[in-house]
């Protein structure tokens, strides 16, 4: 009878674990489908160069993003999934930072757009794309953030859903009226994303008092720094490219890239799904992912959805190239060329998630750095050496290839070194008798 009871508990906590997913998946599969109208709706009614210029903007406008707010999503995340009760007063220290944090914010927006977009890009375009990331998609997140910290992922998925949604009706409605300007578009998608940003706020944010405690920030500023540090190195590692393609290949190599790019990152959504996941099963239970053969099975599983993801969407485009449009169209016999791509890229993301999960920050942040250092590198080395023409798409499987054995060899080192330096610490001495003796 105890055997059954303990069987039955298990398969409860089993399904339980079923059912977060599901609603985590659900949420990415209507954002997948949601996304693939809009990124059609987009792609097909601005020019090739256009469409790169706003994907590099909006990936711009992502690596900001993770300055706004100097890094306390992290403990207001911490505290949503540990300590419910504070998450009103964790809101406050977080509006704080996110105020502080924007001039920060307006000089470095400043200098990348001087940087790659001065000669290509009207200003008013820039700033209504970077707004949109960093105000208002941004803050999309955050609410998506706590709500999975309160295990409430079926709201979550919602959240996601609804702000694909209204990016989606955005691009439709863009498309339908036949404008083809950008700097309309960045209006539209400056108002598409204001309002996804607030419906998130008035329906799905727990109705907490908002109290002022910096006592309780003082002692999390540590962890909002490195986080925010490696934050912000991951998504210019992550989005370094399209900059480095639209100042090495201009606006139309920028745009093939940023369309490929796009297909690819749509591979990547169910992979966050399970990432979330993985994060909180590692925050609880620490040594869960400590042998190798759990390790490579989820590597290995990683790879294999990310890859069968653009060999389907391949697939697809091979047989009717005009399935997502003309302008897709043209970069169609493109799509299978860099079909490790998504598995190498996705790894290097999951990795990154392991080390967060078990606060490794600073390690994260230095791997990061690394990765995208290298990264950098071999992309101005590529270019160089395949000048002109697609040829380049191919060297991006090697590119990233090197990435993955760089991240993975270093997130794995980092693990267990931390775990046999707790293993061989001395206990410490206590004076205070501890609970239970």
């Amino acid at each position: 009878m105890p055997q059954t009871a303990f069987w039955i508990e298990r398969l409860k906590g089993n399904l339980s674990v079923i059912r977060d997913y599901a609603s985590l998946l659900g949420g990415s599969a209507g954002r997948l489908v949601l996304s693939l109208a809009y990124f059609v709706c987009v792609a097909n009614s601005l020019s090739v160069g256009d469409f790169g210029l706003f994907a590099t903007a909006s990936a711009t406008g992502v690596v900001l993003s993770r300055i706004a707010g100097f890094g306390f999503v992290s403990p207001l995340y911490r505290i949503a999934t540990a300590r419910r009760r504070l998450v009103g007063a964790y809101t406050t220290g977080f509006l704080l930072a996110l105020a502080a944090s924007l001039p920060v914010v307006a000089i470095a927006a400043a200098g990348f757009y001087y940087a790659f977009f001065a000669s290509d890009m009207p200003v008013p375009a820039y700033v209504m794309i970077v707004a949109a990331e960093v105000l208002c998609w941004r803050t999309l997140e955050v609410v998506v953030i706590v709500n999975n910290g309160l295990g409430r992922f079926l709201q979550g998925a919602i959240i996601v859903i609804a702000g694909s949604a209204f990016r989606a009706c955005a691009a439709i409605s863009f498309a339908f009226f036949g404008n083809d300007t950008l700097t309309l578009w960045a209006f539209a998608y400056l108002v598409a994303n204001a309002v996804a940003a607030l419906a998130a706020i008035l329906v799905y944010y727990p109705r907490q008092r908002l109290r002022f405690t910096p006592h309780l920030y003082a002692a999390r500023w540590r962890d909002s720094a490195s986080v925010a540090g490696a934050e912000i190195i991951f998504y210019l590692q992550s989005e370094l490219d399209k900059l480095l393609v639209l100042s090495l290949g201009g606006p139309q190599t920028a745009g093939i890239y940023a369309i490929l790019m796009r297909l690819i990152d749509l591979t990547a959504l169910p992979i966050r799904s399970f990432n979330t996941m993985i994060v909180q099963k590692l925050m609880r239970a620490p040594q869960w992912l400590a042998t190798w053969r759990m390790r490579w099975g989820f590597e290995l599983g990683v790879a294999l959805v990310s890859t069968a993801g653009l060999a389907f969407l391949g697939g697809v485009l091979h047989v009717f190239p005009r399935a997502l449009g003309n302008n897709v169209a043209d970069a169609a016999p493109l799509v299978l060329v860099p079909l490790l791509v998504p598995a190498f890229r996705n790894l290097v993301e999951y990795e990154s998630e392991l080390l967060y999960a078990r606060g490794k920050t600073t390690l994260r942040a230095l791997i990061l750095a690394i990765v995208g250092l290298i990264k950098a590198g071999l992309m101005v080395v590529l270019f160089r050496a395949i000048p002109g023409g697609t040829n380049w798409i191919l060297g991006l499987n090697g590119l990233f290839l090197t990435l993955w054995i760089v991240s993975a060899a270093s997130t794995y080192a980092a693990l267990d070194w931390s775990r046999a330096r707790t293993r061989s610490a001395p206990e410490p001495f206590s004076p205070v008798p501890q609970p239970g003796e």
